[in-house]
């Protein structure tokens, strides 16, 4: 089962996912921001980009969707502003691109609407993400480690071979001694083939 965290890791992935074809694509001064709990409501993220001409944008916008489509199975909820390219924007819920033409994103000014957001780089991103999977990999290892060492101090505190050599013990204890050989009689056959040799 998911968690909250794994969550919104997963939301990271695609988030940089997206930055990635902004910069493929020659997007100018791509920026994310993260966005506080309190003042996004659902989104998680905002992934701002400025397109020089609107088949640029529309060029950006459809790699994305294509991109997100194909490597994880993601479509956006809503896609708006695609026919004028101005402003498109992708709603994926947990995050929301905007591609902007250059002017149109200095008359609206998103970032600065956002003010509790925290901007970063696309590199700066990235670097936090590898940070953050690293940690966690290092955690499932040393979870990994502890689970794997549980079973030999088990069998270290009664080894099962201990145990046989015991139950051998009891069982050579609860035997019966080996019966005696009857003594051998001497049966006068010899002597009777000798006298019957003498006679002759």
């Amino acid at each position: 089962m998911a968690t909250v965290k794994d969550h919104h890791q997963q939301t990271r992935i695609l988030v940089q996912a997206a930055a990635a074809v902004c910069e493929d694509k020659k997007a100018h001064d791509t920026r994310i921001l993260e966005l506080d709990p309190i003042d996004s409501g659902l989104s998680d993220f905002f992934l701002v980009t400025s397109a020089t001409n609107d088949r640029q944008a529309v060029a950006i916008a459809d790699e994305i969707e294509h991109k997100l489509k194909k490597e994880f199975g993601v479509l956006p909820h809503s896609v708006e502003g695609r026919r004028v390219g101005e402003w498109i924007l992708l709603d994926y819920v947990d995050f929301v691109v905007h591609v902007f033409l250059t002017e149109r994103r200095a008359f609206y000014d998103i970032e600065r609407l956002r003010k509790s957001a925290r901007p970063m780089t696309p590199a700066e991103f990235d670097a936090e993400l590898k940070a953050t999977l690293a940690e966690k990999t290092l955690a499932a290892r040393k979870k990994a480690g502890k689970k794997s060492k549980a079973p030999e101090k088990k069998a270290a505190g009664q080894p099962a071979v201990k145990k046989a050599a015991t139950k051998a013990r009891a069982r050579q204890k609860t035997k019966l001694p080996a019966p005696k050989e009857a003594p051998k009689v001497k049966t006068p056959r010899k002597k009777a083939v000798k006298k019957q040799a003498k006679r002759a």
